[in-house]
């Protein structure tokens, strides 16, 4: 795990979020795009080194829907970039984590993506990320 790539915070109204945010950083988000096999519509803001990422859901069976309705908005994930996810993915499990995927996916960004579970990171889902 080389740094903290950004905080994923999950949102009900992406564009409320973003001027939100664009108040509190003092900049327009540098990204917005939309993952369809996550369900989710995103945007980026720069900080320092780091991202802030506002995921909102575009489909009310999307895992974002589904954590709203379970915990309300918030922080959804931390993610961290690795040089070789597949190499990190295979660590953690040696480690004895449980991956939410056992192959890298598409994520946004232009990144490759896998999850590691919460339950295994006191509560807080990790994110590997690589860029494609």
């Amino acid at each position: 795990m080389k740094r903290i790539e950004h905080i994923g915070i999950a949102v009900k109204d992406l564009e409320a979020a973003n001027n939100t945010y664009k108040a509190v950083l003092g900049e327009d988000p540098y990204k917005t795009e939309t993952v369809e096999s996550e369900g989710v519509s995103t945007s980026f803001f720069k900080v320092g080194e780091s991202k802030i990422e506002l995921l909102a859901a575009t489909r009310p069976d999307s895992p974002i829907s589904k954590f709203i309705e379970k915990r309300g908005e918030g922080i959804h994930h931390m993610a961290f970039y690795v040089d070789d996810i597949k190499a990190e993915i295979e660590r953690l499990k040696k480690e004895g984590f449980r991956l939410l995927n056992e192959q890298p996916k598409p994520g946004a960004d232009n990144k490759i993506v896998a999850f590691m579970h919460p339950k295994d990171a006191n509560g807080v889902l990790v994110e590997l990320c690589q860029e494609k």
